[in-house]
């Protein structure tokens, strides 16, 4: 029997019986660190720690962030479906997880009105501390950017810090993302990681959701 190494990255971390000659089409044009990704074992697998994930954020290498090799799979696998099934992943997240009409309007200025905003789990967390709680704050209206850093403006960071130390700080200690991060360009949201929070503060502001990860 071949090493692992010697596996085309789809059949990585896939019992044999289930291996496929060809492979699936989600997993077809694929950029090369999802390749790099797939093709790695779970067991080679190390999860970012709190520390690490802080320092990732703070110096905004958002894009070191990685999900396990088998979750990432499954999360491929799952937005193919949503494609598929839904036209796009903005379609889905629109009428299935924040239950919101297109075009998407705010009812008043940033963070005014509750109803304009929407806190939910990330669906497909990335491979850190399974004690850091992911959630994205879903937004109706506008996150301004710098045009030339894409980066979110110092004015709309200022009401995002005051936002977040508001809603979360006087429980837990508070980390936050920089909209770089966002995968799902058409809806805005930021993201929060709360480590080893009470899970009934988390089920009260999330109104109890459940991440799709938990689902499928």
């Amino acid at each position: 029997m071949g090493s692992v190494k010697d596996l085309p990255y789809w059949q990585v971390n896939v019992p044999e019986n289930e291996r496929t000659e060809e492979c699936p089409e989600f997993l077809r044009s694929l950029s090369v660190k999802d390749i790099g990704i797939i093709g790695t074992p779970d067991s080679e697998y190390t999860v970012s720690t709190w520390p690490e994930v802080q320092q990732i954020v703070a110096e905004n290498r958002l894009g070191s962030f990685r999900r396990i090799p088998s979750d990432l799979r499954r999360y491929l696998e799952y937005t193919w479906k949503l494609k598929r099934d839904y036209g796009s992943v903005m379609n889905f997240v629109l009428t299935q997880r924040l239950h919101w009409e297109a075009p998407v309007k705010p009812r008043g200025k940033p963070f005014e009105f509750e109803d304009d905003i929407k806190i939910l789990w990330n669906d497909w967390p990335y491979g850190i501390d399974e004690r850091i709680v992911h959630l994205v704050v879903w937004t109706k209206f506008e996150l301004p950017e710098d045009p030339v850093t894409t980066d979110l403006t110092d004015e709309a960071r200022a009401e995002i810090d005051a936002y977040v130390q508001k809603t979360f700080g006087s429980r837990i200690p508070k980390d936050r993302n920089w909209r770089s991060l966002k995968s799902v360009q058409a809806v805005e949201h930021f993201h929060v990681m709360l480590f080893d929070p009470d899970p009934k503060f988390v089920e009260e502001i999330t109104h109890g959701d459940v991440p799709s990860c938990r689902k499928v």
